[in-house]
């Protein structure tokens, strides 16, 4: 017995050696084809500034998106509804002719992904232990490490920081010259405080963008200072001036058959 065994106890541990090299060296197996749900990615555009203003593109009903994105700058170029998602505009000083409901904004609070924590965790209502309880410029290792744009700061050039614009103790919110807090869903109100010349542009139509009715007194969204421009680096870095530029979009294409464009120098209506 133990002659046979010994070779049979050889011979099976020859053939688990042979194997294993086998499969060692075979292919691999080829990964499971992915699922339709796995191959579908969300389709993200921006409305007034990458970061900041992004859009998911959904469909509002079958064949209606919410949004169309550009596929050359990622910018939204098109809206199924442009009142989705909207709210009514802040009552603004020299808009009483606006009629009620027909300003609308899109609330820039639920994209600030650390409002809750700067209203609740530390600014509770009193100042941080540590934090600076004056006005005057004062380092903020925290709030620098938390928004990395803060050790390049240029809003003001020097002469503004922190708490000119931010209330001292709602981190929350704004604050206008008397120290009362404003909503960061108003951003207007703040910026107004400097820029009264834009603020005017803004509110007659002049500066800023707005979609909607096309009708002077039809319903509109508006977009608001922090939709286009980030507070923290208005000046655009390097550039020092202005905020960066978008890639132009390619001009629209003739419709198939048509040679010229002539017709667009001609009024659909006589005057």
């Amino acid at each position: 017995m133990k002659r046979i065994a010994v070779p049979a106890v050889l011979l099976a541990l020859g053939a688990a050696v042979l194997l294993s090299v086998m499969a060692q060296n075979a292919p691999d197996a080829p990964a499971p084809a992915p699922t339709a749900a796995a191959e579908k990615k969300d389709v993200v555009c921006f409305e007034g500034r990458k970061g900041a203003t992004d859009v998911t593109q959904r469909e509002l009903k079958p064949g209606l998106p919410n949004v169309k994105c550009s596929p050359t700058t990622g910018a939204a170029l098109w809206y199924g509804d442009p009142y989705d998602g909207t709210v009514a505009m802040a009552k603004m000083p020299n808009m009483d002719n606006i009629p009620e409901g027909h300003a609308v904004v899109s609330p820039r609070t639920p994209h600030l992904k650390q409002l809750a924590a700067c209203g609740t965790a530390c600014h509770n209502g009193t100042y941080p232990k540590g934090f600076p309880t004056s006005k005057e410029a004062t380092p903020i290792p925290t709030m620098e490490a938390m928004m990395p744009e803060l050790k390049d700061f240029q809003h003001g050039r020097g002469g503004i920081w922190c708490l000119d614009c931010h209330h001292t103790t709602q981190r929350n919110k704004f604050t206008d010259n008397f120290g009362k807090p404003i909503s960061m869903d108003e951003p207007q109100s703040l910026c107004g405080k400097c820029h009264g010349d834009k603020l005017r542009d803004w509110r007659d139509g002049i500066h800023g963008k707005r979609i909607g009715d096309f009708t002077s007194t039809g319903k509109k969204r508006w977009f608001t200072c922090s939709e286009c421009h980030n507070p923290h680096n208005v000046q655009d870095g390097a550039r020092n001036r202005g905020f960066a530029q978008l890639q132009p979009e390619p001009p629209p294409q003739l419709p198939k058959g048509m040679k010229s464009a002539e017709f667009e120098k001609t009024h659909p209506i006589a005057h």
